[in-house]
């Protein structure tokens, strides 16, 4: 009890944390003997994952002079449902109203805040630092008007599950997929029934909005998204068939008269944030690895899956914003996912990763490979105050799944 007392709960200062910061890091990530183990390099830069987001804060916890813990946290508006709005035209002439055209979805936005990166020192746990750390983050999160609050953790980790629902009154809310694909040494290729456009940001901006701003978790600020330094692009995927020539017709008469069928991606380079590192494999392993890539890079046209080095420091492009209509949207999917992995390739990138509802119709088109994949990343979430109006769709955490979810790329 005298040690606990003694824990204090401060902000991260970057001029005189960094290297406790890094040793709690390194300890935590210590895998199960035996066991294959993800490694995080944040490339000396411990706010990394938090730092393009609206507003952020790091916590660290400290005992004596000794950091034994951390956490990171963000707040963001986003959409947490949706309601239907009738469009009202009235006439001078009759000076009458009318509702003829049918109700038009709009978003029902939230502030939301987001906790990742929580970590204690092994040797300091069941002190009640972790539940410390969270509920001072939690005191920040009301201060600057946060409705809800969530997290992501993996489904077996049983000691973070029953930290946040057990004792933090976090609710088990949504279960994406984190689909994963190897990064190969040959070029996918892309079908030539396909064209695919690079939109700049304002034409990827109106697009979003116009057709995804409905989707559960899609960020107000889409535009900071897109025009950050780390998104290297929209690519919309449409039929060969579709436009008279190969050009870009622009947005207004894409959105006016879709194609039949069209899908869109963006892409973040999560490389340049942080780099992972597979731990934990035997010898034999690495031997296969190594070979399926000789083999790959020394006859390409075989198009043969190669396993990339992926057991040393290796980056990721994150894909986002998946989307699309019609009954050729799986295959526009798979042509834009495709693309990335060539410009993941040209980016020296070991894999490409994106995050999905586990009801996603798009799913089907997206390539992984389930041993790097997860079926199931379980999401939890927590209404920060009772005294917020229940608004248009009551409690969010209440709301059943929808097909889609949008995965900020900033979080991932």
């Amino acid at each position: 009890m005298g040690e606990e007392r003694m824990i204090v709960v401060r902000e991260f200062d970057p001029s005189r944390d960094g290297v406790g910061v890094e040793e709690v890091e390194r300890r935590c990530e210590v895998g199960p003997s035996g066991k294959l183990s993800l490694f995080t390099d944040l490339l000396g830069d411990p706010i990394c994952r938090v730092r393009h987001s609206p507003a952020f804060l790091m916590l660290v916890a400290e005992l004596g002079e000794e950091i034994v813990g951390m956490i990171r946290g963000c707040i963001k508006t986003v959409t947490c449902g949706k309601k239907l709005s009738r469009q009202v035209k009235i006439s001078a002439a009759a000076a009458t109203t009318t509702t003829n055209d049918p109700p038009k979805p709009l978003p029902v936005y939230t502030k939301l805040a987001y906790i990742l990166g929580l970590r204690v020192s092994p040797s300091h746990r069941r002190m009640g630092i972790g539940l410390k750390l969270v509920r001072t983050m939690e005191e920040w999160f009301r201060e600057n008007g946060a409705e809800y609050s969530y997290l992501a953790t993996e489904n077996d980790n049983h000691a973070s599950v029953q930290l946040f629902t057990d004792k933090c009154g976090y609710s088990k809310f949504r279960t994406p997929s984190i689909l994963v694909n190897p990064v190969f040494a040959h070029r996918i290729p892309i079908s030539n029934r396909v064209t695919i456009f690079q939109l700049d940001s304002h034409d990827a901006e109106l697009l979003y909005r116009r057709r995804f701003s409905t989707t559960e978790f899609f960020p107000r600020d889409i535009d900071s998204v897109l025009n950050n330094k780390l998104s290297l692009g929209t690519f919309l995927a449409v039929p060969r068939d579709s436009y008279k020539s190969d050009s870009w017709p622009g947005i207004d008469k894409f959105l006016f008269n879709p194609p039949e069928s069209w899908a869109v991606l963006s892409v973040w380079n999560c490389k340049d944030v942080f780099r992972l590192e597979v731990r934990g494999v035997s010898r034999v392993k690495r031997t296969f690895a190594t070979t399926t890539r000789m083999v790959d890079k020394a006859l390409p046209f075989l198009r043969l899956p190669s396993v990339p080095e992926v057991f040393r420091p290796f980056g990721l492009h994150f894909l986002y914003g998946l989307g699309g209509e019609g009954p050729r949207a799986v295959k526009m999917i798979k042509a834009l996912c495709a693309y990335a992995h060539n410009l993941a390739k040209e980016s020296g990138c070991g894999v490409v990763a994106t995050e999905v509802s586990s009801r996603e119709p798009l799913k089907l088109g997206i390539p992984h490979w389930n041993m790097l994949s997860c079926a199931e990343d379980l999401w939890c979430i927590k209404r920060l105050g009772e005294d917020y109006s229940d608004g248009s769709i009551g409690d969010w955490t209440k709301s059943p799944p929808g097909t889609s979810i949008f995965v900020d790329p900033r979080e991932f």
